[in-house]
């Protein structure tokens, strides 16, 4: 086991009717005038983000507003909300929603006492040492940022798609009422389901020794999910399921599974080219690219795709690479059970441009990049090509 940090920064509220008490956490960590940003869907429909406003004015908190944060959140709408935060003198950020709006909540937080552009964030330029605050009442359980110090934004000049982190990007607070996911349609349920369980995996198929701790984590929460998810897909209003779902979400990402250990996040790499370039959604994206992966690592790795076989689908094989491959044909055959793809063709992507796919992957992450195998920009388009045609 490596040396390692954990600093659980966040307080979470969880259960039923929390949301309303977002006034009395904003007081709570001294976030005297909030920007609230929120997509353009359910939280407006459901009357949500009435009730979150109606709540700070009530309690006397003034605010300001950045709508319209789209899937796959965009620079654009950053700039737009930075824009905002320093006309209005913001000292603060709440999200409202799912990954998408507190990514770009984190962005603006991280951006507001920086004299530079945010980007150089992502692309490497700067590290975020000092935030504003931020604030959550969590809509969507998929991408766990309610809990994590990472952000990813989509630069809609050359669709370069990067990711950053900083335990100063943490939320303050995070609000998780799992009523507030009933109404999610079954797919982006599915495609929430399928995140966190990607978030688990990268962090799980690690070459570091003597991590039987968090390995035992990480299989537990992966079959924890495995059990509740056909739950919440046949039973959306199963309060203890979704509440089990949520939470799962949150333990993926938070750092509960990583201690030390090397992690991964190819997968990740890989995927998020193919979102940036083809606009699916991100879980789905990592539906068909995680298999991908998977196969063309055991051909050279197989111990702890094998071992993720054996401890999370029960598979009796002794020999590592045919366990390895039953391991990837279960999960295939789980995340289509509900309702996830599996390939690029059932992703929606008849032909995709593979090479393209690989060349960008590698200007993003490097000539050379993943820790359980090395991937350069030949490996990427021989996963993509798996991915197109398995």
């Amino acid at each position: 086991m490596n040396n390692f940090v954990f600093f659980p920064a966040t307080k979470y509220v969880f259960g039923r009717g929390v949301e309303n008490k977002v006034a009395e956490q904003l007081e709570a960590f001294d976030m005297k005038k909030p920007l609230i940003v929120y997509g353009k869907g359910s939280v407006i429909r459901s009357g949500l983000l009435d009730r979150v406003k109606e709540s700070l004015e009530v309690a006397g908190i003034p605010y300001a507003e950045l709508g319209g944060v789209q899937p796959n959140p965009v620079d654009s709408k950053v700039y737009e909300g930075i824009e905002i935060a320093k006309k209005e003198g913001i000292d603060s950020v709440l999200a409202v929603g799912g990954g998408s709006s507190i990514d770009t909540a984190k962005a603006i937080a991280a951006a507001m006492p920086y004299d530079g552009d945010f980007w150089d964030f992502y692309c490497g330029k700067a590290k975020v040492t000092k935030a504003l605050p931020v604030g959550v009442v969590l809509t969507i359980p998929a991408a766990g940022s309610e809990g994590s110090g990472n952000t990813v934004i989509t630069k809609l000049d050359g669709l370069h798609k990067l990711g950053m982190g900083s335990d100063v990007l943490r939320p303050k607070f995070a609000l998780m009422n799992s009523e507030l996911t009933f109404t999610l349609p079954p797919y982006q349920t599915a495609a929430g389901i399928t995140d966190m369980m990607a978030h688990i995996m990268e962090r799980y198929f690690s070459n570091t020794p003597n991590v039987e701790i968090t390995d035992r984590v990480a299989e537990g929460v992966l079959k924890a999910i495995i059990t509740e998810a056909p739950k919440v897909i046949a039973n959306p209003e199963d309060y203890d399921a979704r509440a089990n779902i949520m939470w799962s979400g949150t333990l993926a990402h938070n750092g509960v599974c990583s201690g030390g250990r090397e992690e991964d996040w190819a997968t990740h790499g890989l995927e998020h080219e193919l979102s940036a370039v083809y606009d699916v959604t991100h879980g789905a994206g990592l539906a068909v690219m995680f298999p991908a992966w998977m196969t063309y690592a055991m051909e050279e790795n197989p111990s702890k795709i094998a071992q993720f076989a054996r401890r999370v689908f029960d598979i009796n094989e002794e020999d590592d690479k045919k366990a390895a491959s039953m391991g990837i044909e279960a999960l295939k055959k789980f995340l289509s059970s509900i309702g996830m793809p599996v390939n690029m063709k059932e992703l929606g992507i008849e032909n995709p441009d593979v090479k393209l796919l690989a060349k960008k992957v590698t200007e993003n992450k490097g000539e050379i990049f993943g820790n359980y195998i090395k991937i350069d920009k030949n490996t990427a388009e021989k996963i993509y090509r798996i991915a197109a045609e398995s």
